[in-house]
Formats: C-alpha cells, sequence, structure tokens
C-alpha cells in the first residue's frame, strides 16, 4: 500500500474511533439525566419505573398538603382527577405551591408508590400550566384550573 494511502486510511480509522467514543460518551452522560414525565393516572397503573428519576404533574389534592412541625418535609397528593400520587418532599415549597393549584415534583418513585421528591415546581400564574400537566387533565376530562369540562 501507497504510503500516502496508508496514512489516510489511519486519519479515517482515527476520526470514526474517536467520533464513536464520543457519542458513546454522550450518549451515557445523558442517560443519567433524562426525567421522564408521568401523568398520575400512569403512576397509579403501575407504567412508571421504580428507583429512577421521573416528573409527576398535576393538581395538588384539596386538603392533602401535611407539613411535619419539626422538619420542613411536606407531603401532598398530585392528583390529574383520575388517580393521585402520594408525594414526600424535604425542602422549601415555591412561594406559587398550594392545594389546588398545578405542580410538577421530580424524583424517585418508591416500591410502595410513594414519590421522594427532590424538586417541586409550582405553575407561575395562574394562566400558565406546564404542557404535559395540561395534556394529562385534558385526558382526564379537566381544563387548567381543575374544572370538569
Amino acid at each position: 500500500m501507497h504510503p500516502v494511502r496508508k496514512q489516510r486510511l489511519y486519519l479515517v480509522l482515527f476520526i470514526i474511533v474517536f467520533s464513536s467514543a464520543a457519542i458513546g460518551l454522550v450518549a451515557y452522560a445523558m442517560r443519567g439525566n433524562i426525567n421522564l414525565f408521568y401523568p398520575p393516572a400512569e403512576v397509579a397503573q403501575g407504567n412508571a419505573p421504580v428507583g429512577q428519576a421521573i416528573r409527576v404533574g398535576g393538581m395538588v389534592a384539596e386538603g392533602s398538603v401535611q407539613r411535619a412541625d419539626d422538619s420542613l418535609e411536606v407531603r401532598f397528593m398530585l392528583t390529574d382527577f383520575e388517580a393521585s400520587v402520594p408525594v414526600v418532599y424535604e425542602g422549601i415549597l415555591p412561594d406559587l405551591f398550594d392545594e389546588g393549584q398545578g405542580a410538577v415534583a421530580s424524583g424517585k418513585l418508591g416500591e410502595d408508590g410513594v414519590l421522594v421528591a427532590s424538586e417541586v415546581l409550582a405553575k407561575h400564574d395562574e394562566n400558565y400550566m406546564p404542557p404535559e400537566v395540561l395534556e394529562a387533565l385534558e385526558q382526564s376530562g379537566y381544563d387548567h384550573k381543575g374544572v370538569k369540562q
């Protein structure tokens, strides 16, 4: 083989191996950062993975917020009016978090069906609803304010 062709072959092989390694590392790094969204009805049906990072969104059920006296732990239920998911969160909740309001909780689902949240997001005004939550509510026959259509 001619030396110039041999050099080009090595260059092409190096580029292919380097590109494959880079794509593999990026895919591996992103694998742990993907949070899939599940409405409460799918979580109740057992479609959500246990022990993996997920997001669950819906309305905070009326009368479900329970605050611990000696810590920042808060327990509440997220509902899409078809099913409810119990959520446990330890930390400071957003100012707009309240019963009857839309919220999205990110965390890991336990074997007992309780979502141990690492982050809770509340909708920021009365007109906005995260698209995933809005779609889940519409599928269960409710509008963005939790009123039956």
